[in-house]
């Protein structure tokens, strides 16, 4: 197979509006032979890539994306998991925690190299192994704190259930937006921020597994008043396998990863493409133009050049 027909290959076209994302000329390649596991941020002004590498050893990497270099990040976390980029140029890191320390959600600061701490307990018991972070324009934090810790073996037991949480660092508060998730996973906002969408994984139990009759779909909610979840609706199921990480474009469209690579799924929750890469687990747009879809996959990062 020629190099042009294994890059048409890798894009599966289900709906013509798929056209709209892909443009005239897709490309995927491998950008990186590297342990690149989950929290994919590209970060504009050092054409970098910062993600998380392989439990149960994982730390905070950095890829420059010009010279291919991959160097581990100074940051005072355990076990990091889903990241976002906030203002002022810091990494909002979910750490899981271990059996010793607790979990939290962590902010990095990529120029001075420290870390604080924003929240680390519910009600004064001890998060789960936070999982995935978004950012709202007000500022405060959103993320997921499915107990996949314990499950694995490097958390106690939980001492809270698998929610999803807001927090709002001006007043400190951190409150419950969601708890019917068996595993909530990934989460992204619409372009306006009406909708929240998350990932239930419940699928996946012990390592490795998949449980059919558990949950593998996204969830989809009306944001009230920028702080409140209305009724959750289902958007979508993935098949083959559960969803993991999940982003929406500027169009609206919503992309969440399966075991065959990352699915394309436009605002009505149709399947309209997919980006065929087994061990897809997450990504993010980079790029000058943020057409560029970086893509993790545990032994690799991908880059899917896209519509521009």
């Amino acid at each position: 197979m020629t190099a042009l027909a294994e890059t048409r290959a890798a894009f599966v076209m289900h709906e013509r509006e798929f056209e709209h994302v892909l443009g005239s000329e897709p490309r995927l390649e491998k950008v990186a032979d590297t342990d690149a596991h989950e929290g994919p941020v590209y970060v504009r002004g050092e054409h970098a890539l910062y993600f998380t590498s392989l439990p149960p050893d994982a730390r905070v990497k950095r890829l420059d994306l010009s010279s291919g270099a991959v160097t581990v990040v100074d940051a005072a976390v355990q076990a990091p998991n889903g990241m976002t980029l906030a203002r002022a140029g810091k990494l909002v890191i979910c750490e899981q925690g271990s059996i010793e320390s607790p979990a939290r959600i962590a902010r990095h600061n990529l120029a001075t190299g420290e870390t604080e701490s924003l929240v680390d307990s519910f009600g004064g018991a001890g998060l789960n192994s936070p999982n995935d972070v978004v950012v709202k324009s007000d500022g405060t934090v959103w993320f997921t704190d499915p107990s996949y810790g314990h499950l694995q073996g490097f958390r106690p037991a939980p001492e809270v259930g698998d929610f999803v949480y807001r927090f709002d660092p001006r007043s400190c508060r951190l409150t419950v937006v969601a708890d019917s998730f068996v595993k909530p996973n990934g989460l992204a906002f619409s372009p306006h921020e009406q909708t929240l969408y998350v990932t239930d994984s419940g699928a996946n139990q012990e390592p490795g597994s998949f449980h059919p009759s558990l949950p593998h779909h996204i969830v989809a909610f009306d944001i009230r008043d920028g702080r409140h979840l209305g009724p959750g609706r289902l958007f979508a199921v993935t098949t083959p396998g559960f969803p993991d990480g999940l982003k929406v474009d500027t169009a609206g469209r919503v992309y969440a990863s399966s075991f065959t690579g990352v699915q394309v799924f436009n605002p009505a929750g149709d399947l309209i493409g997919e980006i065929s890469l087994p061990g897809a687990v997450n990504f993010c747009f980079g790029g000058p133009r943020r057409n560029v879809l970086y893509i993790t996959a545990d032994t690799g990062v991908w880059a899917a050049e896209l519509a521009g």
